[in-house]
């Protein structure tokens, strides 16, 4: 049986709710080894001016916990 850690990841993007979830895989991966999936916990955006500014998702991160080799 494989014990599996879960982090949050906030990504951004200028473009899309789609690309910010991809950032903030792309982010994670480079400190974290053998990512299984992500859930889409949340999803917000900044506004100004009646336009949407920057796009926001928050990510679970799932990856299994590795012990000492």
């Amino acid at each position: 049986m494989t014990a599996v850690k879960i982090i949050k990841v906030l990504g951004t993007s200028e473009e899309s709710w789609e690309a910010a979830a991809h950032e903030a895989v792309e982010e994670a991966s480079q400190t974290i080894d053998d990512i299984h999936g992500i859930e889409v916990e949340d999803w917000t955006a900044n506004v100004e001016d009646g336009q949407v500014t920057e796009y926001k998702t928050t990510v679970e991160v799932a990856f299994p916990v590795h012990h000492g080799e």
